[in-house]
């Protein structure tokens, strides 16, 4: 019995191997701590939802195995001061986290502390996408980031496909960082924010009517309210005020209006009507519908999704505290190695505390992954919760209704995003919208600005072909350009209130270049006239679709080929002449060859064996041959020729067809290839984008190049040619130069249309306008006024020659070789097969000649002599002669 008890007293006073002797007792009470203003909309929410959550933690023993969590609230009275002070007190008081401060400003000061004393701070409403976890390691937000809100409202502006926004915020951290993360994301989409409207932090009445007369004046109409619950009503009292809540304006609030929507009682302002609103999306849970109950048992305000996100924050707080004690963590505090240095002063700074335990802690908070009223609670590596949502709601009447959800991998649907992951992707984006005015209609998103200032329309004015653009005496714009643009103008749902200024003096054509530069600077709202568009234009401006297809085309002398007597020898060059000659009469040869053994046709004395391969030659030319071919290798050959034959012949009577019977124009320029290789002086209009494309795309030097204003000097350059100081050819865009044809009969087009081009009218980048100009100018050219509005301008009675071809080009041997080598192997084989047959058969049928020429090697021409003759004479002859010789021998 005394060794037993001596072993019990050894085992409970020596400690186990691997248990620690440090392990800190379970506290009995862990303090949180939580700052907000407790009279604002969120503090009367989130009072509520915070203690209502500490007593469920506390009534639950599973939880934290009966160690009491208490929370210490301050109110910070709706001033910042008190909201950085406030959590300063909790950190003297052995808290182990801080729920707070409301505003990103405040949460931004107190995180820097945190940082240094090891208390997290957890916030649901410090939204601001720039707090990151690198420059506050100790902040984390257990709501959505601000960044995926604006993700939703681009997501919106996209899809009713609206292009820019005015954006109306708080002029602190919290509204310039959110409309920034705004403006990245419209970016993202190809929109952007045309006018930031910033606001002091606390506006008056006075500053808000100043800035919405500003916005009313501006073009868009999509505006963006990204404010506090404190001043954003007082934005649409006012816009109601201005009629800036009528038809033709779309309004978007950020979620503070739908928790003010959620907080207060029905029913809704009049003035919100129309408005669509964010609110964070929180699934619908069997746990969610029972909080609701008990809510509404409890209090009288209504319960906003920050609420919620209250709820879930005290719960992810709890789990993380178990955890950390679980992990042998302790709630013990010490002074930091930087608080001797503040010590001393009224401050008493030297009073704040470092949780020991901070970052275990703070590891187990991030690893926390549990459901909650908002659905899951777990962080992403960015510290962002994950599968961030929201409703689209929609203002109507008395009340609202959910147009639609957003999420951050499923974009817009009518489906909440839960339901959606389940099913197949939903091809509706959104519900209709009742917009502001009571209408369905889909607003345009825009409108001429209001202030009483026409579009000033740039027209160039020109000293050359005022059928295009022309400037008269008394200052009125007319052409074939200013109609178009009028005539699209007149199509469009709503009025332009637009002048034309003209651009240059009349006497030197100005650049179109330039007129696109001043409308990029600001000098003209849009450009008018012959406006080409080409690559370095539409980097400076938008262009509606063309309304006139126009490429580079090259002008030169041309005289008309009259009939001759010899205009049969046009179609071929003499090489082809002569290679064709020759082919016959070798094939002619070939076929004598292959067939003089076998066929009488082809023997009898040497001046009938001649004239017969002449005939039989040509005559293949017509198919009309009498002189059948009994050899395979003749028959081969033949048709292959005969094939030949006929390609050509099809050619040659296609181009005498077209020579004879289409007047022929002649040029010594047969297209820009040849201005490229010579050395001509070259044409160009003067002010055209013509010569860079000869200088900076053709590599054509710019000594080379006459500038040329009207089409009398087009005329007189072409006439003098280069000898006379003129030009060889002009390079100009095909509209005008028809209409410089239409009467000058001894010029025409040569060579092909060079480059694919188009008028069109150029407007500042991102303009609306230009989208909707260019949907009038497709009516146009459907209902056939813009064919009508070319021909009263541009059509002229053609020249007597318009109609004729430039001269054909004459068939060469470059496009036949490949017939004519194919034909030419054949008889090379035929020959070849014919020859080695031929030794063979010498030497069957004649073997004593063929050892005799073997015995005979002094005297190859008497072998050859033999062979000839075995050659020439007649097959049947052979056979004959061999069957008698071989008769004598068996005597």
């Amino acid at each position: 019995m005394k060794w037993l008890l001596l072993l019990l007293l050894l085992f409970h006073a020596v400690p186990l191997q691997g248990q620690s002797t440090n392990v800190s007792p379970r506290p009995q009470v862990v303090n949180i701590g939580s700052v907000f203003t407790f009279k604002s909309l969120i503090g009367k929410v989130i009072k509520v939802a915070m203690q209502a959550a500490v007593d469920d933690v506390n009534a639950n023993p599973t939880v934290l195995n009966n160690t009491r969590l208490n929370i210490i609230m301050h109110d910070t009275k709706f001033n910042g001061f008190m909201s950085i002070m406030e959590p300063l007190r909790f950190m003297e008081n052995k808290t182990v986290a801080i729920i707070g401060p409301q505003r990103p400003t405040s949460a931004r000061v107190v995180s820097h502390v945190a940082t240094e004393l090891k208390i997290p701070i957890l916030s649901f409403t410090a939204t601001d996408p720039t707090m990151s976890p690198r420059q506050f390691p100790f902040f984390i937000r257990t709501s959505q980031n601000d960044l995926f809100q604006m993700a939703a409202i681009a997501d919106i502006v996209h899809h009713y496909g609206w292009r820019e926004v005015i954006a109306i915020y708080g002029d602190d951290d919290y509204g310039q960082n959110g409309v920034a993360a705004l403006g990245d994301k419209l970016a993202e989409k190809r929109c952007r924010i045309s006018y930031k409207a910033a606001l002091p932090p606390e506006p008056t009445r006075e500053n808000i009517t100043n800035l919405l007369i500003k916005v009313a004046l501006s073009e868009s109409r999509i505006i963006v309210v990204h404010a506090y619950f404190i001043w954003g009503l007082e934005v649409f009292n006012v816009a109601q005020h201005l009629g800036m809540m009528s038809s033709g304006y779309v309004w978007i609030a950020t979620n503070w209006l739908s928790t003010i929507i959620d907080t207060n009682s029905p029913p809704l302002p009049n003035n919100i009507q129309g408005v669509i609103a964010l609110r964070l999306h929180t699934p619908d849970s069997v746990m969610k519908k029972s909080f609701v109950q008990r809510w509404r048992n409890v209090t009288n305000v209504g319960l906003s999704t920050y609420g919620l996100y209250a709820y879930d924050t005290v719960w992810l707080l709890a789990h993380a505290i178990d955890d950390h004690l679980q992990r042998g963590g302790n709630v013990s505090f010490s002074k930091s190695p930087i608080i001797p240095e503040l010590r001393g002063g009224n401050l008493h700074l030297d009073a704040l505390k470092v949780f020991d335990g901070g970052n275990t802690f703070l590891e187990s908070i991030l690893k926390v992954d549990r459901v909650g009223l908002t659905g899951r609670m777990k962080f992403t590596k960015d510290r962002n919760l994950v599968n961030p949502a929201f409703d689209v709601i929609n203002v109507i009447g008395t009340g609202h209704r959910t147009i639609g959800y957003w999420s951050d991998h499923l974009g817009l649907s009518v489906m909440p995003p839960e339901e959606l992951e389940k099913t197949s992707s939903s091809g509706q984006k959104l519900h209709s919208v009742v917009w502001p005015g009571q209408t369905t209609q889909n607003p345009r998103g825009w409108v001429f600005s209001n202030n009483g200032r026409h579009l000033r329309i740039g027209v160039p004015n020109r000293y050359r072909f005022e059928e295009v653009v022309s400037v008269q005496s008394n200052g009125v714009i007319t052409g074939f350009c200013v109609d178009v643009f009028v005539a699209a103008l007149s199509l469009l749902p709503y009025a332009v209130p637009y002048e034309l200024v003209a651009l240059g003096n009349g006497h030197d054509n100005p650049s179109n270049t330039e007129l696109v530069r001043l409308i990029t600077a600001g000098v003209f709202d849009a450009g008018v006239g012959d406006i080409t568009i080409i690559t370095e234009r539409t980097k400076m401006a938008d262009f509606t679709q063309p309304y006139v297809e126009s490429g580079l085309v090259v002008v030169a002398p041309v005289k008309k080929l009259g009939s001759s007597a010899m205009a049969f020898l046009r179609p071929f060059t003499p090489q082809m002449w002569l290679i064709a000659a020759s082919s016959f009469l070798i094939v002619g040869a070939v076929i004598w060859c292959l067939e003089h053994k076998h066929n009488d046709d082809f023997r009898g004395p040497p001046r009938r064996q001649v004239i017969t391969t002449f005939w039989f030659s040509f005559s293949t030319l017509f198919f009309s041959h009498r002189e059948t071919t009994v050899s395979n290798l003749g028959r081969i050959v033949l048709l292959l020729w005969l094939f030949v034959v006929l390609i050509i012949n099809s050619s040659y009577t296609a181009s005498l067809t077209s020579i004879l019977t289409v007047h022929q124009l002649s040029s010594p320029i047969k297209g820009i290839e040849t201005l490229e290789t010579n050395n001509d002086p070259i044409g160009y209009p003067q002010g055209s984008f013509v010569r860079d494309y000869l200088v900076n795309e053709l590599r054509i030097h710019e000594s080379r190049l006459v500038p040329l204003r009207s089409p009398e000097e087009y005329e007189k350059a072409l006439r003098d040619g280069p000898g006379k100081g003129g030009v060889a050819a002009i390079v100009d865009e095909r509209a005008y130069i028809e209409l410089f044809l239409s009467n000058r009969c001894e010029f025409g087009i040569v060579g092909q249309e060079f480059t694919k081009n188009g008028w069109g009218f150029a407007f500042p980048r991102n303009s609306p306008l230009a989208v909707d100009v260019s949907t009038a100018i497709l009516q146009l050219s459907e209902n056939g006024d813009l064919q009508r509005i070319r021909d009263k301008w541009l059509l002229r009675k053609a020249c007597s020659l318009q109609g004729a071809e430039i001269e054909v080009d004459r068939l060469e041997l470059k496009s036949f070789w490949g017939l004519f080598v194919v034909c030419g192997l054949a008889c090379v084989v035929a020959l070849a097969v014919y020859i080695v047959l031929m030794i063979r058969k010498f030497g069957r049928h004649c073997p004593v000649e063929a050892e005799g020429s073997i015995r005979r090697r002094s005297s190859p021409s008497a072998s050859i002599h033999s062979f000839l003759s075995f050659v020439k004479e007649k097959e049947e002859d052979v056979k004959a002669r061999s069957s008698r010789e071989r008769q004598l021998e068996d005597i």
